[in-house]
C-alpha cells in the first residue's frame, strides 16, 4: 500500500471509529478535524458530510437519542463483528479471544472502555493508530459482518450507511450486491444457533437455492 493510500486509510479508518461511536460533546469538538483530515483526499469527506452535518446542526441530545434507538436499543443495527457470524452461539467466546490475542500481539494496551474486543469502531481504531494490517486483517476476515451492517443501514436509510461502504471500499474485492450474496461471501449459513435474533435479522435469511 502506496504512503499516500495508507494515510487515506488510516484517516478513514478514525472518521470513522468516531462517526460510529457515541456521539458526544467530545466528537462535535473533532468535526472541524476531521473534515480537513478527510478533505485533503478527493472524495475522502463525502461519505461523512451527513453524520458530520448532523453533528454541526442538531441538538446533541437528539443526536445522541437517535443514536440509541438506532444502534443500542436492538441488534438491528449491531456494530460486534462476530455477532453477525457467530450470534450469541457459545462459540463466540472463542472469537472474542482471538479479537484480544490479535490486540496483546500489537504490544500495545487497548482500552475497551468496557466494550467486546469486535466492536467496530474499537477495530476502526486500532487499525488506524496501532496497526493497519493487523486491523485490516480483522475487518477482511470479518468482512461479510461489515456487509451486512451496511445493508441494515442502508434499509433504514441511516447515513451511517456511507461510513461502512467507505470502510469496505478499502478493502480487496467488489462488495456483495445484497446479503445473499454476502451470505456466499461467508461461505456458510447463518449460525445453527440464534438465541436473541431478531426475526428480520438478516442471518436468517434462506440461502439462494436451499
Amino acid at each position: 500500500m502506496s504512503g499516500g493510500l495508507n494515510k487515506r486509510t488510516r484517516i478513514t479508518y478514525l472518521a470513522a471509529a468516531w462517526c460510529l461511536s457515541y456521539p458526544d460533546a467530545e466528537l462535535v469538538a473533532r468535526v472541524p478535524m476531521m473534515r480537513s483530515a478527510l478533505d485533503e483526499f478527493a472524495g475522502a469527506l463525502a461519505p461523512f458530510e451527513e453524520v458530520l452535518r448532523r453533528l454541526e446542526s442538531q441538538d446533541l441530545m437528539a443526536v445522541q437519542a437517535q443514536y440509541v434507538q438506532e444502534f443500542d436499543l436492538g441488534k438491528r443495527h449491531a456494530l460486534h463483528l462476530s455477532y453477525w457470524t457467530d450470534g450469541d452461539t457459545r462459540r463466540r467466546g472463542e472469537v472474542l479471544g482471538a479479537f484480544k490475542k490479535v490486540y496483546r500481539g500489537a504490544d500495545i494496551l487497548v482500552d475497551t472502555h468496557g466494550e467486546l474486543p469486535d466492536y467496530l469502531p474499537m477495530v476502526l481504531e486500532f487499525s488506524a493508530t496501532v496497526d493497519l494490517a493487523a486491523g485490516q486483517d480483522l475487518l477482511q476476515s470479518y468482512r461479510p459482518s461489515l456487509e451486512l451492517i451496511k445493508f441494515g443501514l442502508l434499509r433504514d436509510k441511516l447515513p451511517h450507511t456511507h461510513i461502512v461502504a467507505a470502510v469496505c471500499d478499502t478493502l480487496p474485492g467488489a462488495s456483495p450486491v445484497d446479503e445473499q450474496a454476502v451470505m456466499r461471501m461467508a461461505g456458510h449459513g447463518p449460525p445453527t444457533e440464534s438465541v436473541g435474533l431478531d426475526p428480520y435479522d438478516p442471518r436468517l435469511l434462506p440461502m439462494k437455492g436451499a
